[in-house]
């Protein structure tokens, strides 16, 4: 087939020329969701107890497990002071922890010389549960043994959620490497 030939552009790899990644989604759209996740849990329907999992710091660990490279160890700064803003918690908390999250999950990545899907799994059920009891410590509340049973179905959903929240970012992480065409 000629070069100019119309059918040339259906072969497997005619319909990828002249395409390119867009650095406006591929830049924004992990931030965008991590900061739509911390959004999310305001509109849940208010309990007497804590049922909604910490979405925001989910996501943020859910993408710095999926893609590691991809958001800055400064990262935890600026997401967590917007969660802040929204969570209800003491007005810090999430810069705090979101930031030691960063920087705990570097220590790991450099130590480990390779990772399995159960060993992030593993991770981000420790880091939420240790999240999860440091706001219930922090919160300004008194600690108790029945405030502490009545955080139990917020931690064992948050663990159960974090495969279908990995999923989305993935499935995310693919719509922002999406290549698109030039105009």
């Amino acid at each position: 087939m000629e070069r100019n030939d119309p059918r040339a552009r259906s072969d497997a790899y005619g319909s990828r020329i002249n395409r390119s990644h867009s650095p406006f989604l591929a830049n924004v759209i992990p931030w965008a969701s991590i900061m739509l996740a911390s959004l999310l849990p305001v509109f849940a329907i208010a309990a007497a107890l804590p049922m909604v999992p910490p979405l925001g710091y989910l996501m943020l660990v859910g993408w710095r497990l999926v893609r590691p490279g991809l958001l800055p160890i400064w990262a935890g700064f600026p997401l967590g002071l917007f969660d802040d803003l929204f969570s209800g918690q003491p007005f810090g908390f999430a810069i705090l922890l979101w930031s030691l999250t960063m920087l705990v999950i570097e220590a790991i990545e450099l130590r480990l010389p390779w990772r399995a899907f159960w060993q992030d799994w593993f991770t981000a059920g420790i880091l939420t549960v240790s999240y999860l009891l440091f706001g219930w410590l922090l919160s300004g509340a008194t600690p108790s043994i029945p405030s502490l049973v009545a955080l139990v179905p917020q931690l064992v959903l948050s663990i159960l959620l974090f495969p279908i929240l990995a999923r989305i970012v993935a499935r995310l992480d693919e719509l922002r490497l999406k290549r698109w065409k030039r105009v």
